[in-house]
């Protein structure tokens, strides 16, 4: 597939990354692999848009896949990024913005008494594991089918997101005897998870989880299934570590752990705490986190933890989020409900088989006509219509997630004006 737009200066950078990068990306998603064709290159991003090399301007549906809930080059953000350059990039040593932004953090969730920042949402994620694992001196953890939780070994079981899009069913390089520990159950079947539970009695240490599904697209918890999730940890001494990477300060200031009222033993945190820079967080139960070193046995360590210049956009993102609240999170609502109500009222007049999953700010279009509640559903959309829909979207100016398998995102900066950009050119993509 091709776009119509031009491409020559952003195909010319592709073809030089290729000669340099594996497959001439970062990141697999972004070479397009799952939707075909070239992917444009960015040259810059201002508010709700993204622009290419070769001039073209996008309206952005992924905001790097979740963090840019302000916008691209939230002005407060790009200051404190400036103004800490200044003061250096990078210490190796301790600093108050660290406290700071931790305190922040702690006042959106009361289920984080303490905190230790790091780099990555996968940093999070791996190190949120090895804690849970020597807390409780067991080895099983519990996942689930669809869940990316990063790209640690144990966690690229049944993982979704990039794993799903490329069709790969796992990863090469990751040793049966790290796979062997991981329990991967379908995603809103408690009953699974109790007979998990009864099967390796005492020797789980934890069940991760997305509380709303982002990387096997938008999948919602059925009614009861985190509470229960969290009823069977407390039932066989395991703990809950609720994965709102994707989630956290996206759905509410407090995540989804605010929404459905369920409160975990830890936390794992990155994208917006961040600001959009390279940042993650774990936290949790005070008793549980004091078994990291310096304090306890548990070694967890990062050189740029805590980097000064991501606590900077971090504070200034959630700064305004705190002060801003209701008027965030009410707008993030319209808009996003308007856009993917909108969209899929026109695929239902025009006979196209479309199912919405959407919370707050965040959705996905499955080109499905069946309800989509675990991965085994969401694997029923049909990818080749999606890739159609994709590229006829991009032609008209509007950059959805290249895979099936992701969910949209929406900031404060898409307004009623990119509501119609996007009704608009649904209304000629979908045929």
């Amino acid at each position: 597939m091709s776009t119509s737009r031009p491409m020559t200066r952003s195909r010319a950078l592709q073809q030089r990354a290729a000669s340099l990068l594996p497959g001439g990306v970062d990141s697999p998603v972004r070479a397009f692999r799952a939707v075909g064709g070239d992917p444009p290159f960015v040259a810059r991003a201002l508010g709700a848009y993204l622009h290419d090399a070769d001039g073209n301007r996008y309206l952005d549906m992924f905001g790097s896949w979740g963090p840019m809930i302000l916008g691209h080059a939230f002005p407060p953000a790009v200051e404190a990024i400036q103004s800490a350059a200044a003061r250096s990039a990078s210490f190796g040593a301790s600093h108050a913005d660290e406290a700071n932004l931790a305190e922040l953090v702690v006042r959106c969730f009361p289920s984080v008494e303490r905190l230790r920042f790091v780099s990555s949402g996968t940093e999070a994620c791996m190190s949120a594991i090895r804690l849970a694992r020597g807390f409780t001196g067991r080895k099983f953890i519990i996942k689930f089918e669809g869940c990316y939780h990063g790209h640690a070994d144990s966690l690229l079981v049944k993982a979704g997101s990039g794993i799903a899009t490329l069709g790969i069913p796992g990863s090469a390089g990751v040793p049966e005897e790290t796979a062997m520990h991981t329990l991967a159950l379908p995603y809103n079947d408690l009953a699974a998870v109790e007979s998990a539970f009864a099967a390796y009695h005492g020797q789980i240490a934890c069940i991760i989880v997305e509380p709303v599904v982002g990387n096997a697209g938008t999948i919602l918890p059925a009614p009861g299934y985190l509470a229960g999730l969290r009823a069977l940890t407390h039932q066989h001494g395991a703990l809950l570590i609720i994965d709102e990477v994707m989630t956290g300060f996206r759905l509410s200031l407090g995540g989804a752990q605010q929404i459905y009222g369920v409160t975990p033993d830890l936390t794992t945190l990155g994208k917006i705490v961040g600001g959009g820079l390279p940042c993650g967080a774990f936290g949790g139960r005070a008793d549980v986190m004091e078994h990291l070193a310096p304090l306890g046995p548990v070694y967890q360590a990062g050189t740029l933890s805590g980097n000064p210049l991501a606590m900077a956009a971090g504070i200034a993102t959630l700064t305004h989020l705190i002060e801003h609240e209701h008027a965030v999170y009410s707008h993030l609502e319209r808009i996003t409900r308007a856009i993917a109500e909108g969209v899929a009222a026109i695929a239902h007049e025009r006979g196209i088989p479309l199912t919405t999953n959407r919370i707050g700010s965040m959705f996905t279009w499955f080109f499905t006509g069946q309800p989509v509640h675990d991965f085994t559903s969401a694997a029923t959309s049909d990818a080749a219509s999606f890739a159609r829909f994709h590229h006829a979207m991009m032609d008209h100016g509007i950059w959805l997630p290249p895979s099936q398998y992701e969910a949209a995102f929406v900031s404060t900066e898409h307004g009623d004006v990119e509501v119609e950009l996007i009704l608009e050119a649904a209304r000629k993509s979908l045929t």
